[in-house]
């Protein structure tokens, strides 16, 4: 949908155009006539042709020759076409700032006392804003909060100030810290849109997906008690004929508690995201769960719909839901355990492979010292739902927690570590996720899914300089470690050396 302003600058186009027309056809006449008289007498002749048309073309040989069209005339269509597109690209591209306002903002924000500009850039990702460069003459923080106050008192509510590492700095700053300038966005361009009814839409067909792959998710997990033709369908490549899908019906009731822990990991994990965000007045779109028939969920897409004030409101918000989702994960998975060993609830528990145990070093070595080696040395082994809830919920958080894109630890590392730290820690996790270093057989639908949803970074802070303080850069590092034992796979000789599970080695 098109602006008022960009309506107006339409009309200019238009008008242009027709006027560049109008000029060049009168540079053209003026050319090829020898005087003024010669042009009206011209005029006259193609007006009364226009008005009389005759058979004979030998009657009117001047008004034919001024209408064929030279070499020159051509050029000049071929250049008012390239401008006149440019022109209309510009129209339907994001609205720029307005070059008044720029020279008056130089005038009257910036000065000696604040921030002196030398050069001035194009901002934003198709040069729709403005970067002021130059010098800092002051605290960077009491400087921007003057100038906010200040672009506010001048331009009331139309823009939006950005306070960002200068770019291409030769150096530091002689008052510590990096370099800075400020940009300058219209804040209809800056600001992100409203959630749309399609969207609402959109994302309550993803949950129900959602639903539906949890409640799927466990069905399998009572492999040991479903009719063999099911298993041998779903285990066997050969199998061709699908069976009655009418068996799966008894065991959907015992299939809903562990379908309810998925989800509400991820509920958790949500509420955590909207439980930070509140206070911060920070408002977050509605989240879009995506399904995964193998843990579940690959968690929820949630959009920022403020722009965030500075880098600790981003870390903050980012770790909330990732902590929340692992704490009640954590907890399932630690009653499951202890439930696994009770003979009290012996009929609650389902046959699982061993070889699930040795997906993450981190979780198999709690469970292989929770149950013991000789529950844990067979093909199989005895565990309760919750184990299995608790398992896929800390998977998928330590999924969400990779420093890549825009996923929640994109978000903490770039919040925490700056842009330059998530570009080099997102080339290393894509190495990791293609080598199968991390997340064993789930990194390749892991990476997919990031490189179609969530490789975007986030977009700058309002303060994009002002560091988060050192404890907010340690307890990212301590997630980040053990995200990384969550995700990293035990191999064989460690898993035989620990009697997780029945290794043979040729």
């Amino acid at each position: 949908m098109i602006s008022k302003g960009n309506c107006s600058r339409l009309n200019l186009i238009v008008r242009s155009c027709y006027n560049d027309k109008n000029n060049s056809g009168n540079e053209n006449n003026a050319t090829n006539s020898e005087g003024e008289n010669r042009d009206n007498s011209n005029l006259a002749t193609v007006s009364s042709a226009d008005e009389k048309p005759d058979d004979n073309s030998d009657n009117s040989p001047t008004s034919i020759s001024n209408r064929t069209p030279t070499i020159s005339s051509i050029g000049s269509s071929y250049n008012n076409f390239q401008v006149d597109s440019f022109k209309l690209i510009e129209l339907l591209g994001p609205e720029k700032v307005d070059p008044a306002d720029v020279k008056a903002i130089k005038e009257k924000l910036f000065g000696y006392s604040t921030f002196w500009v030398t050069k001035e850039e194009p901002f934003g990702d198709l040069g729709e804003g403005i970067i002021f460069l130059g010098n800092l003459r002051g605290k960077r923080e009491d400087v921007f909060a003057k100038l906010q106050t200040q672009l506010a008192e001048i331009m009331g509510d139309k823009y939006n100030l950005f306070m960002v590492e200068e770019p291409n700095a030769e150096g530091p700053d002689p008052r510590g810290g990096p370099r800075v300038s400020f940009g300058m966005l219209r804040k209809e361009v800056s600001e992100p849109t409203p959630t749309t009814l399609w969207q609402y839409v959109i994302a309550l067909l993803l949950f129900l997906l959602t639903i539906g792959s949890s409640v799927e998710l466990g069905i399998a997990s009572q492999i040991n008690r479903l009719p063999p033709e099911v298993v041998k369908y779903f285990t066997d490549p050969n199998a061709i004929e699908p069976p009655d899908m009418q068996l799966l019906v008894p065991f959907v009731d015992s299939a809903l508690p562990l379908a309810y822990g998925v989800l509400g990991v991820q509920l958790f994990h949500e509420v955590g995201h909207f439980l930070a965000a509140f206070p911060r007045k920070v408002k977050l779109s509605i989240p879009y769960f995506i399904p995964n028939i193998t843990l579940g969920s690959f968690g929820a897409i949630t959009q920022f719909k403020s722009i965030l004030p500075d880098r600790k409101t981003k870390v903050d918000i980012s770790l909330s839901g990732p902590f929340a989702g692992a704490a009640l994960s954590l907890s399932m998975f630690t009653i499951g355990l202890l439930l696994s060993s009770n003979p009290a609830v012996a009929g609650d528990l389902v046959q699982v492979p061993s070889l699930l145990f040795q997906g993450s070093l981190l979780l198999g070595l709690v469970s292989r010292a929770a149950l013991g080696y000789t529950a844990m040395h067979a093909a199989t082994v005895s565990i309760h739902p919750l184990v299995i809830a608790g398992w896929c919920g800390l998977t998928t958080t330590a999924f969400n927690m990779l420093p890549i894109g825009c996923l929640d630890g994109g978000r903490a590392m770039q919040g925490a570590f700056g842009k330059g730290a998530l570009i080099a820690s997102g080339l290393a996790t894509y190495t990791l996720l293609g080598l199968g270093v991390l997340g064993g057989p789930l990194s390749l639908p892991w990476g997919l899914y990031v490189l179609i949803c969530q490789r975007t970074p986030e977009k700058p802070c309002l303060n994009d300089v002002t560091e988060v303080g050192t404890w907010r850069k340690t307890v990212f590092t301590m997630a980040i470690i053990l995200v990384v034992l969550t995700l990293l796979p035990v191999w064989d000789e460690l898993a035989e050396e620990l009697g997780m599970g029945l290794v043979t080695t040729f």
